[in-house]
């Protein structure tokens, strides 16, 4: 589902824009706060509000009954010159209270107090129990049509385009965590279809923790902050973790796979998402399929570090949600493959000795190619985070014609749990009438009252059979595109048990571990280190290292090591599968569209040069920062980052066009970065700090005049793998274009186990 060297053509930007000499580029530095550029004085004049961002929009104008009103998007902005209260009363003063004298008590009759802050005070609601932290896009799916033999939903019809808002988010953590945490990450597309909405609603991890939905409750309390301190926040970190997934071994698979570099994406435009569950689907004449849902990045699945990831959330919490909106905001849409994998609709839904209606395992891509079947672009940001990132509303249920459910019991519970939460959520049972969450199709329910109900129903008779409004709402059939449930057999004593084909917890653990390169073994080590380091009970540790003999004898002894504790023998034979190439991020080559590059320069440097690098990183479809000892200019070129501000998680590839000497805030009360540098230190020590950091990540480095000098300084040797120094800067940049297309220098990384 990807090029076969998909690099290739952002190299070629490259080498058109620095070779050709190109127009220059209209790309713009993403992150500007408005519309406009704010003036230096108050503004006095009074005018409309400012449009929105181009990059920005809402929910479509539709009406709560699925009626498209055809207004513009501004029909639900504010409008006006002038501050009014909610009933449209125009305000002379904001500022002060009503009061009996300038020094008088404040007089009950203050209307305009009373409502502001009445207002202020139910601003927030419930966030979510998990996912409460996320970020969300709009944009549109396009149908290949190569699921028309499979499925006669009408969005995956050939040349079918659909609206989509996508949701991306954590699960532990609440809603002011940080965003590059160990955790699982929600990936939700909600599907405005012409037959209805269509949620699907995944994460970036192809399994899950449990089996059935109603053990859900007890990993999520698990999982969560101690209840007596509250703490840790937003991580597994813990021992209450530790306890339930070492005695729940079903959860082994998935804990490897968050334990992996899974657990901390790069960035939501470079993660994949999964269905998780076993869906089915039904076609035009009635057959059935089963079928594995996939989201496949066009930029690839790509990783932080474990240092980067904690560096991060100190430096900067919303790293995910600013990466994907500045990256919409540059033109650099991210693009995903719709795939399905396809099984046939056995009695007794088993492939390949898989069974498909567990959602701890994963059919591997070697057995069951995933077919694509239609692209995913996002291309415009929110306009108001409450309005639509909080308040939109997915469900696993929200079907149309042409896909139905599984027996699958976990899902079964989400079938239950999602409408429940939203009542809470929401204030009612009407939240499918908030703009973000509307249908756009005609909605005609006998559904009536409520909180919050905007609709404005008509008629007498909110029932059926009825005759005083005509019969209306009328059943439709088959034919005119009503859901229709396949009519499946159904039998067998009512028990509290689970098929014996659920009993393996080990063999899909070893086959990811299997599957996974040198570097991306040695990063799961770490991470079960750091993990079980953190927890108190040592009976917890021990008891997971258990664990870990059954999976593999290399990461169990590691592990243990670390730990300072023995090495358990395995308690039953090892699964002897064949590793899955899938499973491992590394090893293909990947476009660089929407990389974010850091160009190190002071005015020392030959600007000419760093001029015509800068806009060649935009030619190609990437964001140049410029980072120097100040603010404000560098020549022509603003400064997006000072030697202050920058710090190497920001970026994923570095550029030296010098050794820029130290600035004037150098040194430890200043700036700790700095520390106690020497007198005669020839290279800014946060250069040096910055160059370290990134060699450490296994990051490409170029660079070009007196750079070799700041290497020199951090001890980075020039010959060293992902190190380009060159003469020429723009040659420099191609070739680390180049290196970018993996991700990473993995060769820095030598393994030991």
């Amino acid at each position: 589902m990807t090029e076969s060297n998909p690099i290739k053509s952002a190299v070629g930007k490259v080498v058109d824009a620095v070779t050709d000499g190109g127009p220059a580029s209209k790309a713009e530095i993403p992150g500007a706060p408005n519309s406009e550029p704010a003036s230096l004085e108050q503004p006095t004049e009074p005018r409309e509000p400012l449009p929105p961002k181009p990059d920005q929009t809402g929910p479509d104008t539709g009406s709560p009954t699925g009626e498209p009103t055809g207004a513009p998007q501004a029909a639900m902005a504010q409008t006006g010159a002038f501050l009014t209260t909610a009933q449209g009363v125009r305000l002379r003063d904001t500022d002060h209270s009503l009061k009996a004298g300038p020094r008088g008590p404040v007089l009950l009759q203050d209307f305009h107090l009373r409502e502001k802050v009445m207002h202020f005070d139910h601003e927030r609601i419930p966030e979510r129990v998990v996912h409460a932290r996320g970020a969300a896009a709009h944009g549109v799916f396009r149908s290949y049509g190569t699921a028309s033999n499979v499925t006669r939903a009408a969005f995956l019809a050939e040349g079918a385009e659909t609206p989509v808002f996508v949701r991306f988010s954590t699960v532990l953590g609440s809603r002011g965590s940080a965003d590059t945490v160990r955790d699982t990450r929600g990936f939700a597309t909600k599907f405005y279809t012409t037959e209805g909405v269509y949620d699907l609603v995944g994460n970036n991890i192809p399994v899950f923790f449990i089996q059935d939905g109603i053990k859900f409750p007890d990993v999520i309390h698990a999982g969560k902050p101690h209840p007596d301190r509250e703490i840790p926040q937003a991580q597994s970190a813990h021992d209450t973790f530790w306890d339930f997934v070492s005695l729940h071994t079903e959860a082994t698979h998935h804990t490897l796979w968050n334990m992996s570099d899974r657990g901390i994406p790069r960035s939501y435009r470079m993660m994949e998402g999964f269905g998780v569950h076993t869906f089915r689907l039904v076609n035009a004449e009635g057959a059935t399929t089963l079928v594995k849902f996939h989201w496949k990045p066009k930029l690839g699945v790509h990783s932080l570090t474990w240092e980067e990831a904690q560096m991060i959330s100190g430096v900067d919490p919303d790293f995910h949600r600013r990466d994907l909106a500045d990256a919409i905001e540059a033109g650099a849409y991210p693009q995903w493959e719709l795939g399905i994998q396809v099984f046939p609709d056995t009695p007794e839904q088993m492939f390949e000795g898989i069974d498909l209606l567990d959602p701890t395992k994963i059919v591997p891509e070697e057995l069951a190619p995933v077919q694509p079947v239609g692209l995913m672009e996002l291309n415009r940001n929110p306009s108001n985070y409450f309005a639509e990132t909080e308040q939109v509303a997915f469900h696993t249920g929200h079907l149309v014609p042409g896909i139905d459910i599984t027996d699958d019991p976990l899902l079964a519970a989400r079938l239950f749990s999602y409408l429940d939460t939203q009542i809470t959520r929401l204030a009612g049972p009407n939240f499918a009438q908030i703009p973000i969450n509307r249908p756009h199709a005609p909605i005609n329910v006998m559904l009536r009252d409520g909180w919050h109900q905007d609709a404005v129903h008509r008629g007498v008779a909110p029932y059926k059979p009825n005759s005083l409004d005509g019969g209306c709402p009328f059943h439709a059939g088959a034919s005119e595109g009503a859901y229709v449930e396949v009519p499946l057999e159904v039998s067998g004593r009512k028990v509290r048990e689970a098929p014996a084909s659920y009993a393996d917890h080990f063999s899909q653990a070893r086959l990811f571990w299997l599957s996974m390169s040198a570097p991306e073994r040695e990063h799961i080590i770490d991470a079960y280190t750091f993990e079980l380091g953190k927890c108190y009970e040592q009976a917890i540790k021990e008891r997971q290292l258990r664990v870990l003999a059954n999976i593999d004898p290399v990461l169990c002894r590691e592990v243990a090591q670390g730990l300072g504790l023995p090495e358990p023998a395995p308690s039953e034979p090892l699964a002897d599968p064949a590793p899955s190439p899938a499973l491992s991020q590394v090893g293909r080559e990947w476009p660089a569209d929407g990389r974010i590059i850091g160009i190190v320069a002071d005015e020392s440097c030959d600007l000419g040069v760093v001029g015509a690098v800068r806009q060649a990183v935009l030619s190609a479809g990437m964001v140049p920062l410029i980072i120097a000892p100040k603010g404000g200019m560098l020549g022509t070129m603003p400064v997006q980052r000072t030697f202050l501000t920058a710090r190497s998680v920001e970026f994923d590839a570095l550029l030296l066009a010098g050794a820029p000497m130290p600035g004037k805030d150098a040194y430890g009360a200043r700036d700790a970065k700095a520390g106690n540098r020497l007198p005669d230190e020839p290279v800014d020590p946060r250069v040096k700090l910055m160059v370290q950091e990134v060699y450490r990540h296994a990051k490409a480095i170029g660079g070009w005049g007196t750079a070799g000098q700041a290497l020199a300084q951090a001890g980075v040797p020039e010959q060293a793998p992902g190190v380009v120094v060159g003469g020429d800067g723009e040659q420099v940049l191609r070739d680390v274009v180049g290196l970018m297309g993996a991700h990473r220098v993995w060769e820095r990384f030598p393994a030991a186990a």
